[in-house]
C-alpha cells in the first residue's frame, strides 16, 4: 500500500467513526443543555448559571471524553478490542462460577451488570435520540405538536424493521451525513458565538465552582442534566477494534469534539441573549428557513447514532453468548464481506418492544432524560473500578499510579452516579431494573450450564468403561465416522455411551469435539484446535475460539486431514445430545431458577445452526435431566 492510499483508507475509517464512534454522542446538543434550563430540574437561564452550566459541560466533554476514553481507555485494550466485556476478562476470569460475593467474583458481577445496562442503554437512545429530532416540529409547526409521539414511533419502527436487512447498503451514508451534521453544528455554534463572543468565559473553570456555591445541592441535580453531554462515550472504547485507536483518537479531536464544543457555546450565548431560549436551545439557534432541513438532518442523525446502539446490542449478545452467559441465539450475516454485521431478531424485537413501551410511558425526551443518565454513569463507573486493575496488573503501572488515575475518574464518575441518582424515582428506575433482570438471566444461565455439565458428568462413562464393553460383548462396529460435542474430553460423552450401551453399536471412529471460548478477541489459526487419539478409533479434538469469533465445526473438520486424520466432512455424522431440563429440589439452583433455566434452554437456537452443522447429517440423542 503507498502513502497515498494509506491516506485514502485513514480517511475513509475516519469518515466512517464520525457515523458509528460518534453518533450517539454527537446528537447530544439536541437536549443536553435544554434539560438544564427547562424541565422539572432546571435552573434560571441567568448569566452566571449560563456560564456554569458551560464551564460544567466543556470540563465534562475535556475530562470524561478527551481524557478518560480517549486518552486512557482506549490502551486498555485486549488484544486490540474493546468494550466493557472484553474489560471484564482482562481482569477476571470469564468461565462462568458460583458468583458469590467474594474476590473476583464481584469484579465479574459488576462487569455482567454494565453490560447489561447497555441494554438499556440500547433502548433508551433510540427513544430519546429520535424523540428530541422530532420535537423540533413544534417550534416549525406548532399545530403538529402533538403528532410527535405518533411520527417519533413511526421513525423507530421503520429503523427496527430495517435491522434484517442489515447497514451494509446505507451504512456507506453514515459518515457522509455524520459529517454533514457536525458541520451543520460548528456552524450554527459559530455563527451564534459571534454575536455574543463573551461565552467564552465559560472555559474558565471558576464560573463551574460557583455555580455548586450557589445552587448547592440543586447544583447538584443539574450536574445530571449536564451529563447528558458525555453520553455515548462507551462507544469510543467498544468501537475500538473496528477502527483502531489512532483513527477514533484523530477524528475526536478534529471534527467532533470542536464541533460539539462550538454548539454548546452557541447555545449559552444563545441564552445570554434571549433566556427564554431556554425551551428549544437547538432549534432556536436556526434560522427559520432553514428549520426543516436541520430538522430532517437532525432525524436521520438520531437514527444513525440509534442504529450503533443497536448493533452494538447484536454484537455484546454476541460474545455473550461465546462466552457463556445467554443462550446459543439465531445469529444472522447480513454482509458478505464484514464479519462484524450480525443480526440477532430475538434481540431486535426485545429492544424494539421496550423502546415503543418507553417512548409510550415517558412521552418526551425531557422526562425520558433521567433514565439515560443513570444507565451511563453506572458504566463509567464500573469501567473505571476495572481500569485499576488493567493499569495495575495488565499495564504494569503499580498501585499507586493506577489508584491515582482510575481513582481520580472513578471520583468524576460517581460525582455525576450521584447528580443521576436524584433522578431514580423519575426514570431511572428503568434501566437499572432492565439490568437486574438480564444479569439474573445471565447469571442463572451460566450457573446452569455448570451444573447441567455436573449432571451429564455423572451419567458419562470412562474410556476404559468402554474399552471393556469391547471385550465383554463387542458391539456392531458402523462405518461411519461420529463427530460428538463434548463439554468435556476426559469423559466418553453421554450421547456415545448411550448408542454403545443401549444399542450396541459403535462408530469405527468417533471423534469428540469439545468447544472453548478464550478469554481473548480472536484465536489464531495456528492455534484453534488439538487433535489427540484417546483409545482405539476414539479421538477428541480441543477447539478454541476467541469471544468475538462464531464456531465452525465443519472447517475443523475439514482440517483434520492435514493433521494425519482421513475425514471426509460430507460423509461424518454429527451426533448431538439433547437434554430436557426437569426442575427438582436437588441441591443445585433456586427452584424458579432452575425453571427458568429451563425455559431458557428449550428456547436457545439449535445446536446445529450455531455450529454450522449440516442439518442432513446431525442426529439428536435425547435425554431428561434432573437439575
Amino acid at each position: 500500500m503507498n502513502h497515498r492510499e494509506g491516506h485514502s483508507r485513514a480517511a475513509a475509517l475516519g469518515l466512517a467513526a464520525l457515523g458509528v464512534v460518534y453518533g450517539d454522542i454527537g446528537t447530544s446538543p439536541l437536549y443536553a443543555i435544554r434539560e438544564c434550563f427547562h424541565g422539572p430540574h432546571a435552573v434560571a437561564a441567568n448569566p452566571g448559571n449560563v456560564l456554569g452550566v458551560l464551564s460544567l459541560v466543556i470540563w465534562t466533554l475535556v475530562l470524561v471524553v478527551s481524557v478518560k476514553y480517549v486518552s486512557v481507555i482506549l490502551r486498555a485494550d485486549n488484544r486490540g478490542e474493546g468494550g466493557i466485556l472484553a474489560l471484564m476478562t482482562l481482569v477476571t476470569d470469564p468461565k462462568p462460577r458460583s458468583f458469590r460475593l467474594r474476590g473476583g467474583s464481584i469484579l465479574l458481577l459488576l462487569g455482567l451488570f454494565a453490560a447489561a445496562l447497555l441494554y438499556g442503554d440500547g433502548v433508551i437512545t433510540p427513544a430519546i435520540s429520535v424523540l428530541s429530532a422530532i420535537e423540533g416540529i413544534e417550534i416549525a409547526t406548532p399545530a403538529f405538536a402533538h403528532w410527535t409521539v405518533p411520527i417519533a414511533l413511526a421513525v423507530l419502527t421503520a429503523l427496527f424493521l430495517a435491522q434484517r436487512r442489515g447497514t451494509a447498503r446505507i451504512g456507506a451514508l453514515f459518515g457522509p451525513v455524520a459529517l454533514l451534521w457536525f458541520v451543520v453544528l460548528a456552524t450554527l455554534g459559530s455563527a451564534s458565538i459571534a454575536k455574543t463572543p463573551s461565552v467564552f468565559a465559560a472555559f474558565d473553570p471558576t464560573w463551574a465552582i460557583r455555580f455548586f456555591g450557589e445552587h448547592g445541592i440543586r447544583g447538584i441535580v443539574v450536574l445530571g442534566s449536564v451529563f447528558l453531554c458525555a453520553t455515548g462515550a462507551e462507544a469510543i472504547y467498544a468501537d475500538l477494534g473496528h477502527f483502531g485507536a489512532p483513527v477514533i483518537r484523530k477524528t475526536w479531536f478534529a471534527v467532533a469534539f470542536p464541533a460539539l464544543l462550538l454548539n454548546y457555546l452557541g447555545q449559552g450565548a444563545l441564552l445570554l441573549r434571549n433566556p427564554a431560549a431556554a425551551e428549544h436551545p437547538f432549534y432556536l439557534l436556526v434560522p427559520p428557513a432553514l428549520l426543516i432541513p436541520v430538522l430532517l438532518i437532525a432525524t436521520v442523525a438520531t437514527c444513525i447514532a440509534s442504529q450503533a446502539v443497536i448493533t452494538g446490542a447484536f454484537s455484546l449478545t454476541s460474545q455473550a453468548i461465546q462466552l457463556g452467559y445467554l443462550p446459543r441465539l439465531e445469529v444472522r450475516h447480513t454482509s458478505g464481506h464484514e464479519r462484524g454485521q450480525i443480526y440477532i431478531p430475538e434481540i431486535n424485537y426485545l429492544l424494539f418492544g421496550l423502546t415503543v413501551l418507553v417512548v409510550g410511558m415517558f412521552r418526551t425526551s425531557a422526562n425520558l432524560a433521567a433514565a439515560y443518565g443513570i444507565a451511563v454513569t453506572s458504566t463509567m463507573v464500573v469501567t473505571s473500578v476495572l481500569l485499576f486493575f488493567v493499569l495495575r496488573d495488565r499495564l504494569g503501572r503499580g498501585p499507586v499510579v493506577a489508584g491515582i488515575v482510575a481513582g481520580g475518574f472513578l471520583a468524576i464518575d460517581l460525582l455525576f452516579f450521584s447528580a443521576n441518582a436524584l433522578k431514580i424515582a423519575s426514570g431511572g428506575w428503568f434501566p437499572l431494573v432492565l439490568a437486574v433482570a438480564i444479569v439474573v438471566i445471565m447469571t442463572t444461565w451460566a450457573t446452569g450450564r455448570r451444573l447441567l455439565t455436573a449432571r451429564l458428568r455423572e451419567r458419562s462413562s470412562t474410556f476404559e468403561q468402554i474399552a471393556a464393553r469391547d471385550g465383554e460383548d463387542r458391539p456392531v462396529i458402523s462405518r461411519r465416522t461420529a463427530v460428538f460435542l463434548s463439554r468435556e474430553l476426559d469423559r466418553v460423552p453421554p450421547a456415545l455411551w448411550r448408542i454403545v450401551h443401549h444399542l450396541d453399536v459403535r462408530p469405527v471412529r468417533s471423534i469428540l469435539v469439545n468447544v472453548a471460548t478464550e478469554p481473548t478477541p480472536k484465536v489464531a489459526e495456528a492455534e484453534r484446535f488439538d487433535l489427540r487419539l484417546e483409545a482405539d478409533g476414539v479421538y477428541r479434538v480441543a477447539v478454541r475460539y476467541g469471544f468475538m469469533e462464531e464456531p465452525n465445526i465443519p472447517a475443523v473438520i475439514a482440517r483434520l486431514r492435514g493433521q494425519g486424520l482421513d475425514v471426509d466432512p460430507d460423509e461424518v455424522v454429527y451426533i448431538l445430545g439433547r437434554e430436557t431440563i426437569l426442575a427438582t429440589e436437588r441441591r443445585g439452583m433456586a427452584l424458579w431458577r432452575e425453571r427458568l433455566f429451563g425455559f431458557l434452554s428449550r428456547n436457545a437456537a439449535r445446536a446445529t445452526a450455531f455450529y454450522r452443522l449440516p442439518p442432513r447429517q446431525v442426529i439428536e440423542v435425547g435425554e431428561e435431566i434432573d437439575l
